[in-house]
């Protein structure tokens, strides 16, 4: 009875992080129609609710696997030697190694479904391959200094920084485009939420390329000296730089300064990254230590790690694995990120290794447990347990896609494409009502409060002109009221004539009425004088 309830206290969680949203109460709802359909919907979202778990238990494993030590082993000390032989076929023809001695050394780049790898090395050699396949898209020899490599929105096209501009190219390994705006580059990335190619260099000034259209965003001036070092965050795509003061900013397209400066390290930044949740930021300089920082607007460290020498790449993968790579050495470290660890899950060295020579770039394969290394002998990879998400979308990321369905995403990915505006520091503002600043609330409400006083003495005075006596307002009075209110230099001697001429009137009346009286003859009575 236990072990059931148990089963059942699962499903029951597992239904319950599925849910689409609160259930309905149907107390206060009168019509029965309306009623009746409500609770006919409620029973599907149910239903699909404990269907979408059963699924979900079927298909998808709860967590990846990882290195298990028993007694006194130590799982660091695991060589792929030991791991190529615990694991399947398929995953052991995952290991590979790469020797180039001559066109070294070499950067690596994925795809967002991890299907295809991107080799740059520094003497002009470009290759895209199926690195699981073992086919090779395109290889070309561009004859000139490659300082760094990136893949675009998906296999079909990458970006290369090459010794003056930045080129493009296409999955036949044909030159599309040249981008004069991005002079002397030394590190490219790109934010497929956003289509843009994001590049800095010798010139410390960060460049944002909108590749669906061809336009330059934005063009920053960080003023800090050349900058070699760059990642994005993938929860809001904000670009971390790491400078030689020692000091890592973050930039938006939106604005001309950076939004935040942190001062992490007495030396030069030589490798930074950020975890898939946005969370933890690590960095490593040279002055020989690695810092884990909170970016939960704390932006504070939390522990540090000692290194050997100075690090010269760094990257998390999607289950939160840290790879820090310095010289000759690998060491990756679980659960480092939230916590201080003591020990390394996993450790590599490259001294006996085919591709023997110092590290220079390392990636994790995205929805893989591989670990990819560019050396100066070539390009290597490693299987490291746990390292990469079981689960994958195949609406965002599909590694088993065709033709056919990689068309279909580029055109909803274009569709969905988001503007540069919406990159923020807290993403989770895009989409809320934002909150009006205390001073222009006050401004607003003492504007809003004078237009009502000002409403209520014009209704008074409406009204006060309503209650006069009748035929006070008749278009008559209406007018001669507007005429007396009018100004003009004329109206004074206007009027002061016409009051003259109405005295010279009546004047004039009077004397000619004594005139007729003095002519009339004596004793003749008054009531007779008008006939004379």
């Amino acid at each position: 009875m236990g072990k059931k309830a148990s089963v059942r206290k699962e499903e029951k969680s597992l239904a319950d992080r599925l849910k689409r949203g609160p259930e309905i109460s149907f107390k206060d709802i009168t019509d029965r129609k309306l009623k009746g359909k409500l609770r006919h919907t409620e029973n599907v979202f149910k239903e699909s609710q404990k269907k979408a778990a059963k699924i979900n238990e079927w298909l998808l494993p709860e967590s990846s696997g990882y290195l298990e030590a028993e007694g006194a082993e130590r799982t660091w000390q695991a060589k792929q030697e030991d791991i190529r032989a615990a694991v399947d076929v398929g995953a052991a023809r995952k290991q590979l190694d790469l020797v180039l001695p001559e066109l070294g050394p070499y950067k690596v780049n994925f795809t967002r479904s991890g299907r295809y790898m991107l080799l740059g090395g520094t003497k002009g050699h470009l290759a895209v391959t199926d690195w699981q396949r073992g086919d090779l898209l395109c290889e070309v020899q561009v004859r000139e200094t490659v300082r760094d490599v990136c893949f675009l929105h998906n296999e079909t096209f990458f970006a290369a920084a090459q010794k003056k501009y930045v080129y493009v190219y296409d999955k036949r390994g044909i030159e599309v485009h040249c981008l004069r705006d991005h002079t002397d580059t030394l590190a490219l990335d790109f934010l497929p939420h956003h289509f843009m190619l994001t590049s800095i260099g010798e010139q410390g000034v960060l460049r944002y390329k909108d590749t669906s259209t061809g336009h330059l965003i934005a063009e920053h001036r960080t003023k800090l000296g050349p900058c070699g070092v760059m990642r994005q965050n993938p929860s809001n795509a904000v670009m971390c730089l790491g400078h030689a003061r020692g000091c890592v900013t973050m930039w938006t397209p939106t604005q001309t300064s950076h939004v935040v400066k942190l001062l992490c390290h007495r030396g030069p930044i030589g490798a930074l990254s950020i975890d898939e949740s946005g969370q933890y930021l690590a960095t490593a300089g040279a002055d020989g230590q690695l810092k884990v920082w909170d970016l939960r607007h704390q932006y504070r460290p939390l522990h540090q790690y000692f290194t050997y020498s100075t690090v010269t790449s760094m990257d998390v993968s999607q289950r939160g694995l840290l790879a820090v790579g310095y010289g000759r050495k690998i060491q990756i470290w679980k659960d480092g990120l939230a916590q201080k660890q003591e020990s390394p899950y996993m450790g590599h060295s490259l001294a006996t290794h085919p591709t023997s020579g110092a590290l220079t770039s390392l990636r994790f394969c995205p929805f893989e447990d591989v670990l990819a290394l560019g050396t100066e002998g070539g390009v290597s990879t490693l299987l490291v347990p746990g390292a990469g998400e079981p689960n994958f979308d195949s609406y965002v990321a599909n590694p088993f896609a065709n033709v056919k369905e990689r068309q279909e995403g580029e055109v909803r990915a274009l569709l969905d494409k988001l503007q540069p505006d919406t990159i923020t520091l807290d993403p989770d503002m895009v989409g809320r009502v934002r909150k009006e600043p205390e001073e222009v609330a006050k401004e607003r409400a003492a504007s809003q409060e004078e237009a009502n006083r000002l409403a209520l003495e014009m209704q008074r005075r409406r009204a006060d002109e309503r209650t006069k006596m009748k035929g006070k307002n008749r278009p008559s009075r209406r007018a001669k009221r507007k005429q007396t209110n009018i100004i003009e230099e004329r109206n004074p001697a206007v009027r002061e004539r016409a009051k003259a001429e109405i005295h010279n009137n009546v004047e004039q009346k009077k004397d000619e009425q004594r005139q007729k009286e003095q002519a009339a003859p004596a004793g003749t009575a008054k009531a007779l004088l008008r006939f004379y």
